[in-house]
């Protein structure tokens, strides 16, 4: 496991005023985020983060409240509508800065296990999971820090064929089946594979191409 390499730029809806984060602030906070969702603790020990930036987009924050409005109208618990995370790896910055710029959107994944890709949009639970290959000794990179609101969840089993699953109507998130199955040492495949969420919004019968749920957060 190798340490994140800094990125500086922002990130702002035209027009927002913003009141600047101390960066050392900031960076505590993303990484007490990253931290307190390891999958394996020996990973507290593995990563280094050097900067953090806030992203500041009035749009996806009124959306994401705007998404948790309509579900509470719905009958959604409080548990349902927790605000809670998730997490992106980037090799470049353009990639991480486009997610941060213009949101995580559909046709955006190479995993088809609980969704088709082109319906929804994946993103890992882990931050110590975000790459199907293992880490090695100086990999760096970029990692998005989503706000994800996971409504109503659907545990499903992975499904390797080339028919895949749609979202599932009365659900806005599917998880893995297996990630609560007792495995000792999943490997670095099985163990990102099996702590993603697939989130989706469908709404007049067709997916939204941006999934209201998931809104960046901070860039690492």
């Amino acid at each position: 496991p190798g340490g994140i390499s800094p990125c500086s730029f922002p990130v702002l809806a035209p027009g927002v005023p913003t009141e600047p984060e101390d960066p050392q602030s900031l960076l505590q906070r993303a990484v007490s985020v990253l931290q307190g969702s390891y999958l394996d603790p020996t990973s507290h020990q593995s990563f280094h983060y050097s900067q953090a930036v806030l992203v500041q987009n009035e749009v996806f924050l009124r959306e994401l409240q705007a998404f948790a409005q309509t579900k509470e109208g719905a009958g959604y618990s409080r548990e349902e509508l927790e605000e809670t995370f998730g997490f992106l790896l980037f090799d470049k910055e353009e990639e991480a800065r486009k997610v941060c710029q213009t949101g995580l959107r559909v046709n955006s994944s190479s995993i088809s296990t609980l969704g088709d890709p082109a319906k929804g949009v994946y993103i890992s639970k882990h931050a110590d999971c975000l790459h199907p290959r293992p880490w090695y000794h100086g990999k760096s990179g970029y990692i998005v820090i989503c706000k994800v609101i996971k409504g109503k969840v659907r545990v499903i089993p992975e499904h390797y064929s080339t028919t895949y699953t749609c979202p599932s109507p009365g659900y806005d998130c599917h998880v893995a089946e297996s990630c609560s199955l007792s495995c000792p040492k999943p490997s670095p495949c099985q163990a990102f594979e099996q702590s993603q969420y697939y989130m989706y919004e469908v709404t007049g019968g067709s997916p939204a191409e941006r999934p209201r749920q998931v809104c960046p957060y901070i860039l690492l």
